[in-house]
């Protein structure tokens, strides 16, 4: 486990997350997950073989971790519940989808959240390999960059510069 997965993990616990950490540190993701994504950061493989679950004190933002990304979670949302929900918006217009689709296949989701509207942050795998970047709804697909790597996102949330949800919404 890295220092910074482990001082997240602790800044997560004394902060009112519900934080698992996985019993072995094995990472067994679904074929379609690492066919999709196939230059996934370390550091993000780092995070999901140690953390199982990573959920918000008022239960509203989560972690996408290895159990949500092979559809066996407890949560009601699947890992691409928003591609879904964007595929959906789309209809039949097999352009529009396909735009969708291929958009997603550059941005890997790590974090939902249904607080004020729905929102995630993802892993930008096309140009700024490694980024961080957030999306809200309607428009999933128009995303803002927040950190450079994961680790300066997660020392962004333990320094409270970036907030995933109101510490008065426990």
């Amino acid at each position: 486990m890295t220092k910074i997965i482990s001082e997240f993990m602790i800044w997560a616990r004394e902060n009112g997350w519900d934080v698992t950490q996985k019993s072995s540190f094995q990472l067994n993701l679904n074929g379609s997950i690492k066919s999709r994504y196939i230059e996934i950061p370390n550091e993000y493989l780092d995070f999901l073989s140690v953390v199982k679950h990573c959920i918000s004190p008022n239960e509203k933002t989560w972690f996408i971790c290895e159990d949500e990304f092979n559809n066996s979670s407890d949560i009601a949302f699947k890992w691409n519940e928003y591609e879904l929900l964007s595929l959906e918006a789309a209809m039949d217009d097999v352009i529009w989808k396909s735009e969708i689709t291929t958009w997603w296949d550059s941005y890997l989701p790590i974090v939902m959240s249904v607080h004020d509207g729905y929102s995630f942050y993802a892993i930008d795998l096309s140009n700024d390999k490694g980024a961080i970047v957030r999306g809200y709804e309607p428009e999933f697909e128009e995303v803002e960059k927040v950190a450079d790597s994961l680790d300066q996102f997660l020392e962004l949330m333990m320094s409270n510069s970036l907030e995933l949800q109101s510490s008065s919404d426990k």
